[in-house]
């Protein structure tokens, strides 16, 4: 009788609980359609702008990802590497997710699959399991290992790890295993190329420093990059130059792979004995600069040869500055080819200028990107007006100020906000229009709000298809950059205009 009366009296305790707390839950609060329209109206205001750019402890749409990501853009680059995530199955699911939407390629990479037992005893014996059936099923050459929010709340500690996991004969003593500490809560997606990168260098490089030896190599290190074209282009003008090359972190045959019904999970990427050799090589340049900083400063102590950082090569000028590098540091002239292509931009520059001269332009992307778009608009007149990045320094907007400062014209138009995000962008929009705004897929609901085009170029692009194989560096890319915008608000024309307006030439 006792052990009913308490089985019953739970009962009743649980069935008042419910009652207690569907009285407390507040039926969905109705609006007026004249209430919707209103709100609707006063968030495209002055007062409204104000108010959301004086918030502080709230993010909406950030136009970046989190380190991790950026740890295994890297990690994928190199010959038979298994990315491996230290963390949880779902962030490991949305970084694989994201490179598989946006190159509409696999994303091979593995986990060991951190839950709440791993945040309180920590995550060794994970990582344990997860680097033991990683090496076993899948033979991989390298595993470079980078870590999520929970293993750096709790401090895991990878260095032992690794190295306790190979002591307990768990994965080869001499199988590549780097590591990248890249919390999700700090700094962003390039933080994550810069710290993986650097760790992959360190680990195989070792000892393979030969006094007095130089390959004859210019290593590449094209940064944080989701465009497969641009790499493509980058060998092209190097083999043009006859020019000998390691690409360090090369994603092209990974993210750009053939389709002939055969599945290869190691496709491409950098091989590890040509990454090992490029502490001897002949020059080192990083093109994006704000990708690797770390990375350079190591490997200004550490590497032979000269090392340059150069700004990403959009437009005219800024491919010059590249080419006339390269025939400096390997003293190759700059191939007849390569002119002709230049004269061609050119020449498709003129051609399309009046079309797009003193058009104003909201901008928004990675710090290397943005001064890459800022540098090309101002060739071709155009204002970059709103410039946004959602991570990054003063130093950057300095930086970015000094090349809005060369052109009095159009760049002194310009406005630089840094730390802010793709709602601060869309009050921008609302209150001080632009004729278009460029930025990767998030960027489209401010472009539909503001009904404005959107000129995607970025990471990620997920809902277009094979943006990433169409370059934007270079002669080539300038001509395709400036092809897509042209056209874009000549079809805005003849989908706008009035029958008598609907002409043959435009």
């Amino acid at each position: 009788m006792q052990t009913t009366d308490v089985i019953c009296a739970s009962v009743v305790t649980i069935k008042e609980f419910i009652a207690m707390s569907e009285a407390a839950v507040k039926p969905l609060t109705e609006h007026s359609p004249e209430e919707i329209e209103k709100v609707q109206n006063w968030i495209n205001t002055e007062e409204y702008k104000e108010q959301n750019f004086a918030r502080e402890a709230l993010v909406i749409n950030p136009a970046h990802a989190c380190q991790p990501l950026g740890a295994q853009m890297v990690a994928h680059g190199f010959e038979g590497a298994l990315p491996f995530v230290h963390g949880s199955q779902g962030c490991a699911s949305y970084f694989r997710s994201t490179f598989s939407r946006h190159f509409r390629e696999p994303a091979s990479a593995t986990s060991d699959a951190m839950t709440e037992d791993g945040a309180v005893f920590g995550g060794q014996n994970n990582l344990f399991e997860g680097l033991e059936n990683a090496y076993t099923v899948y033979k991989p050459k390298m595993i470079p290992v980078y870590t999520t929010c929970m293993p750096e709340v709790i401090g895991d500690d990878l260095n032992a790890y690794i190295k306790n996991a190979k002591q307990k004969d768990l994965i080869p003593e001499d199988l590549p295993t780097p590591y990248a500490n890249t919390p999700s809560f700090k700094g962003s997606h390039i933080h994550g190329y810069d710290s993986m990168l650097l760790a992959i260098l360190k680990d195989l490089t070792v000892g393979q420093k030969v006094e007095g030896k130089c390959t004859g190599k210019l290593n590449l290190i094209p940064g944080f990059d989701g465009n497969t074209g641009n790499l493509r282009e980058y060998k092209k003008y190097l083999e043009a130059m006859d020019i000998p090359y390691t690409m360090l972190a090369d994603i092209t045959d990974v993210f750009d792979s053939v389709c002939d019904g055969t599945y290869r999970m190691y496709a491409g990427g950098t091989k590890l004995e040509d990454a090992a050799d490029t502490i001897n090589g002949k020059a080192t340049i990083s093109l994006m600069k704000h990708c690797s900083p770390h990375t350079m400063k190591w490997i200004d102590s550490e590497y032979s040869g000269s090392k340059d950082i150069l700004p990403l090569p959009m437009g005219i000028r800024k491919t010059d500055d590249f080419l006339m590098k390269l025939s400096e540091l390997f003293d190759k002239p700059i191939p007849a080819a390569l002119k002709a292509e230049r004269g061609r931009a050119v020449d498709a520059m003129t051609d399309a200028h009046q079309y797009i001269h003193g058009k104003k332009f909201a901008i928004a992307g990675d710090p290397d990107y943005l001064l890459g778009i800022v540098s090309f608009l101002l060739e071709m007149g155009a204002v970059p007006y709103h410039i946004l990045c959602s991570r990054s320094t003063k130093k950057f907007q300095k930086e970015l100020q000094a090349l809005l400062d060369t052109s009095p014209l159009y760049g002194s138009q310009g406005k630089i906000y840094i730390n802010k995000d793709l709602w601060h962008m869309r009050s921008l929009c609302m209150t001080d229009p632009v004729d278009g705004i460029i930025g990767d897929t998030h960027c489209k609901w401010v472009a539909r709000d503001a009904k404005i085009p959107h000129f995607r170029i970025g990471f990620p692009i997920m809902d277009r298809v094979n943006i990433h194989r169409t370059p934007v560096i270079g002669y080539q890319g300038a001509i395709n950059f400036l092809t897509v915008i042209v056209n874009k608000f000549l079809d805005t024309v003849d989908e706008t205009c009035e029958d008598q307006w609907f002409e043959m030439m435009r």
